[in-house]
């Protein structure tokens, strides 16, 4: 689809954004007047703990409701803008539609806007600061950028150029293969370690895909080449992610992704755009077939960019597991809409396919809910062993005092 898009199935897919919460700072907050104790340190007065405590109990529930309808105001503009960019992208690609066979053309547009506007805000409006803890030296650019910009370029290509071929809802289907695709370059790069029941869950996942792609009504063998050559492209990719930036301690936010991925993408496009479409595009201009519509281009890239701040508002708001639940939705969601807006065809055995897929992806989903529960509780139980361990310590300097 996008570049936004495949940051959303990018993060979906292999959870590679967490959502991190720094630990509360040990603060000594300005107490009211109240009694001096024993040992020379000044206690509130009963009433000020009281008001505090009652406070505290009215305002614990309010910030509970606020946070989970933020939470799901997140998710809905994020299933809303990524619906909008596959549907409009479809639309523009799709020869019974706007008939726009130019997929290349299409993604270079769409980074030539990104870039632009992401080096506008950075820039100019100084809206976000580039990083500094390690600063992004030219070396460091060529090392950890370049090849993430290229397979980013191969996955849009690839993934832009199946809309020709394939309909909304088995690309939707066929995605489904990315955690696959994840987890077994994850092993093979050693970023990831082998556990049968993980491997035998992929398998699950894959029966899934097969079984969909065997009762397909409109299966084209090259529109699902290009497809799963966009997902081995986009996976290969995330696993890079992992060892080139994320090892090296570098945080990227979504408007400074943008200014450094972007151009390079765009400039790994022109390579294949020079070949493939530029004398298909001179030649069609030459005809007078050719007439692209600047408001059309110009809101499917506004789509894109806004897409794209929304899937790393998700993640950071709530978390990559969130993304991957709300994903499924909007999956099914697109199934039903290509089905009964679009008029593709989908056949029961497409969706018992599907549905098979979709069991092993929620599997998936709640292995790592665990995992991530099982984190958390390991890290509250060295935080308080360390607690435990410090108290006396602190005792006995206290006493000595």
């Amino acid at each position: 689809a996008s570049p936004s898009q495949h940051h959303t199935e990018a993060h979906r897919a292999a959870g590679e954004l967490h959502h991190h919460q720094q630990p509360p700072r040990a603060s000594t907050p300005l107490a009211p007047m109240g009694v001096a104790g024993g040992d020379g340190s000044t206690k509130p007065p009963a009433a000020a703990m009281d008001v505090e405590s009652s406070t505290a109990v009215v305002a614990q529930p309010t910030s509970v409701l606020r946070s989970v309808l933020l939470s799901y105001a997140y998710v809905a503009v994020w299933i809303s803008l990524s619906f909008t960019v596959i549907v409009y992208n479809k639309y523009i690609l799709d020869p019974k539609m706007y008939d726009w066979p130019f997929p290349i053309s299409l993604t270079m547009i769409h980074m030539a806007f990104c870039a632009s506007l992401a080096a506008a805000l950075v820039r100019v409006f100084r809206f976000v600061d580039l990083p500094v803890d390690p600063p992004m030296t030219p070396s460091l650019y060529v090392a950890t950028v370049v090849p993430i910009g290229a397979l980013y370029a191969l996955s849009l290509w690839f993934s832009n150029s199946a809309y020709i071929y394939l309909s909304v809802s088995f690309i939707q289907m066929l995605k489904a293969l990315m955690p696959v695709a994840v987890y077994s370059l994850a092993i093979a790069f050693r970023t990831e370690t082998f556990r049968r029941a993980s491997m035998l869950n992929m398998l699950g996942i894959s029966a899934g895909v097969a079984v969909a792609a065997f009762g397909e009504a409109r299966f084209d063998v090259f529109g699902v080449t290009l497809q799963l050559a966009a997902v081995a492209a986009e996976a290969t990719r995330l696993v890079l992610i992992q060892i080139l930036l994320t090892s090296r301690g570098i945080k990227l936010n979504p408007i400074t992704s943008l200014y450094y991925i972007a151009p390079c993408c765009l400039l790994f496009l022109t390579v294949p755009w020079t070949f493939v479409e530029l004398p298909r595009l001179q030649a069609a201009s030459a005809a007078g077939i050719v007439r692209p519509d600047v408001v059309v281009f110009g809101t499917n890239s506004l789509c894109a960019f806004a897409l794209n701040l929304a899937v790393f508002l998700l993640v950071g708001k709530t978390s990559a597991l969130t993304m991957n639940v709300a994903g499924v939705v909007k999956d099914w969601l697109l199934i039903a809409f290509s089905w009964s807006v679009i008029q593709d065809t989908v056949t029961p055995v497409n969706l018992a396919g599907y549905a098979i897929a979709f069991l092993g992806v929620a599997y998936y989903n709640h292995a790592k809910l665990q995992a991530l529960k099982a984190k958390e509780a390991e890290r509250k139980e060295d935080a308080e062993a360390g607690a435990r361990l410090l108290t006396p310590e602190k005792d006995a300097n206290a006493r000595k005092n």
